[in-house]
């Protein structure tokens, strides 16, 4: 987020937290009127359930707006509230009701506001650019190795800076910092003084990126002391490069990742205001739903990856949505999370029963909020790329590349924009399979996958299709601006080297390309189809070119 809309979001958290404070006596000269109630004859059962449910909000809120006396003091209320309303017997005696309602008229006692700064700009997201571009530094003495490395590296458009030590890295780190560092292990002393220890951590912090340690050794002591230095990769020499490249591109893509989808639903609004403001602050997309029944009108529409669910609610209770939710098979594995100040140890597993996947209790603090959230949504995320990707290339697998192209499709015409649909197979793969071995042809495919993530944009999609066959949906992508940029890519895959036995060789790569703009009727799938005609057709017109799908032949 950009330090102007830091600095806004702050400013709202400050005066959501100064307009509930402003609030807070006019709440409590409330409550106590309906308390007063409870000592005159015939009272009101529902006066008795909105003074709970109120209670429960106060002790919910409390906390994160400053006041956590407060908070719990209102919480003791609600527990005794809570076993008078489950009392079957009908009869409640006139000394508690006169305590109850004693103790709700000095709540007001209780306030004491505290320094609440928010802690969420402990976490805000990296700002880290966007751009073709990736700064890779190299910190490396072995010549033959750091050679091949670097000509790997620039085939895929990573910009290369080789250091000979951590210290100058350190000092050019004065003046730009890098999207990624690779270090040999050997260089730089991963030694058990904990001194020594400390220094490197300290300096390998400094530059803020991932790591990634290259080594000649392979033993459990020297890959604790890697992730004590906060390595995000072990490589045991002789390096697959190819391997060591795609594990580059998983570090930046996720760093790079979209952001996370939150959504929020909470009867208090202030306290759904805060949530919001908080993690938005922390780089997420979170929205509020207000109205409850609308709820899978709305997860159909936002998609989010994670629910913040109240537990008490009116009308609706945090336990009717997740059952509701749960009815359907799409969201059979959205993760629901209850965020409630319910101290029941029983009724929190009886929600965990109901379908969420975890419990909360308020209040929350904005860092374990962020941390909780980010985590939970960090999990949802690697099961689906398990369940959808290609283990080879990281890419989708055929029948969601073929999914995400009718989603696609159908957008581009509900929005009157183009999506162009591309198809590409490696040419005479049988032939470096053959020749070179399949582990030699897996590293052809997964260099072909890792460009295409490399070149494409973020938004586009891409699939492995089968075997050497890939798939591309280019949404808002007009036919003229596709060819550009697959033909480029076919041109850069034709420069990358390949090694194996002693021999060094290329590979070349046929593509088929079809747009909605000249096929207005069809959905992805057929556009698929129409694509692949036009990739065979580059097959037979001598490989290793681009072709248009025109028309339907």
């Amino acid at each position: 987020m950009p330090r102007s809309k830091q600095c806004d979001a702050q400013e709202q958290l400050s005066r959501l937290r100064a307009q509930f404070l402003k609030r807070l006596p006019v709440e409590l000269n409330s409550l106590k009127a309906i308390a007063e109630n409870l000592t005159k004859p015939g009272f009101d059962v529902a006066a008795l359930n909105e003074l709970h449910h109120r209670l429960h909000k106060l002790s919910g809120s409390c906390g994160t707006f400053g006041v956590p006396a407060l908070g719990e003091a209102a919480r003791i209320l609600e527990i005794r509230l809570q076993a008078w309303l489950e009392d079957r017997s009908g009869e409640i005696d006139d000394k508690i009701r006169q305590s109850i309602v004693k103790e709700i008229g000095a709540l007001k006692d209780v306030i004491q506001p505290t320094e609440n700064q928010s802690d969420a700009s402990l976490a805000m997201a990296s700002d880290m650019p966007i751009d073709k571009t990736v700064r890779v530094w190299l910190i490396e003495d072995d010549a033959a190795f750091e050679q091949e490395l670097v000509r790997q590296l620039e085939s895929f458009n990573f910009e290369v800076h080789l250091f000979k030590s951590i210290r100058d890295a350190e000092t050019a780190a004065q003046f730009e910092r890098p999207d990624l560092l690779i270090m040999n292990v050997r260089l730089h002393r991963l030694s058990e003084q904990d001194s020594i220890l400390l220094q490197d951590r300290i300096t390998l912090k400094s530059l803020d990126c991932p790591l990634l340690f290259v080594s000649s050794t392979d033993d459990f002591n020297s890959r604790v002391r890697a992730a004590r230095l906060g390595a995000e990769g072990y490589f045991v020499k002789p390096v697959d490069i190819t391997i060591l490249i795609n594990r580059m591109m998983h570090i930046l893509e996720k760093r790079r990742a979209p952001p996370q989808r939150v959504l929020i639903i909470d009867d208090d609004n202030d306290l759904a205001a805060h949530y919001q403001l908080v993690l938005a602050i922390a780089g997420m997309q979170a929205e509020v739903l207000q109205q409850p029944e609308a709820v899978i009108t709305k997860i159909a529409n936002f998609r989010p990856e994670i629910i913040l669910l109240d537990l008490h609610m009116p009308n609706f209770t945090g336990l009717d949505l997740a059952g509701v939710i749960r009815q359907y098979d799409e969201w059979s594995g959205l993760p629901i999370v209850f965020l409630s100040s319910e101290s029941d140890l029983d009724i929190q597993i009886l929600a965990m029963g109901q379908g969420a996947d975890d419990f909360l209790m308020k209040p929350i603090s904005d860092a374990q909020l962020i941390a909780a959230t980010r985590a939970r949504i960090e999990r949802a995320r690697r099961l689906t790329s398990l369940i959808t990707k290609d283990s080879l290339t990281g890419l989708l697998k055929h029948a969601s590349i073929k999914e995400a192209a009718d989603l696609e499709t159908a957008q581009a015409q509900r929005n009157g924009k183009p999506v162009s649909i591309a198809m590409l197979d490696i040419d005479n793969f049988k032939l470096v399979n053959d020749t070179y071995g399949h582990t030699v042809g897996d590293n052809v495919i997964a260099s072909l996958a890792m460009l295409l993530r490399q070149r494409l944009r973020h938004s586009d999609i891409i699939g492995r299709y089968g075997g050497e066959e890939f798939a591309a949906v280019l949404a808002e992508c007009d036919q003229d601006d596709a060819y550009r940029l697959l033909d480029d890519i076919r041109h850069q895959f034709a420069n990358i080297h390949f090694q194996a036995r002693n021999q060094r060789f290329n590979c070349t790569v046929s593509i088929g390309l079809a747009d909605s703009a000249h096929f207005p009727h069809l959905i992805g799938t057929e556009l698929l189809t129409i694509a692949d005609n036009a990739l065979y057709q580059a097959k037979r017109e001598g490989r290793n070119r681009t072709c248009i799908a025109r028309s339907i032949e």
